[in-house]
């Protein structure tokens, strides 16, 4: 995640990352559960288990890269589809997209996880 990211964006910038973030986070959360046990079989719910599982790991700021692509490819196939909201899908698919190429900021996991660590060495004192 480091080589991605050479900096994890703090101060107000992060915390831009950081709404953004949550934004998504629940309109996906938001959907797969307004969404989720529709009767039209398996194949229709597994995009929706895709949205909860990628808006739990938004709002925690875990693999944000990764999430971000999957979130992007998975809003675009349904927007080509024909999903009932399609501004609501290019919504996320546009937040997905600029979540994976801006990173996922200072607060959150993967800064946590791979940002970058200062080791400070005490001073010896020999005598």
């Amino acid at each position: 995640m480091q080589r991605l990211f050479s900096t994890f964006a703090n101060g107000l910038p992060g915390l831009g990352l950081l709404l953004q973030r949550l934004i998504a986070g629940s309109l996906l959360i938001q959907y797969a559960i307004v969404h989720y046990g529709a009767p039209t079989g398996f194949a229709m719910s597994l995009p929706q288990v895709i949205s909860l599982g990628a808006g739990v790991l938004l709002l925690l700021g875990l693999w944000t890269p990764i999430v971000g692509v999957v979130i992007a490819a998975l809003q675009v196939w349904a927007f080509i589809s024909g999903a009932p909201d399609l501004w609501i899908q290019l919504l996320l698919a546009m937040l997905g997209l600029s979540l994976a190429l801006i990173g996922p900021g200072a607060w959150s996991i993967d800064a946590r996880i791979f940002g970058r660590k200062q080791i400070s060495v005490p001073q010896r004192n020999d005598f």
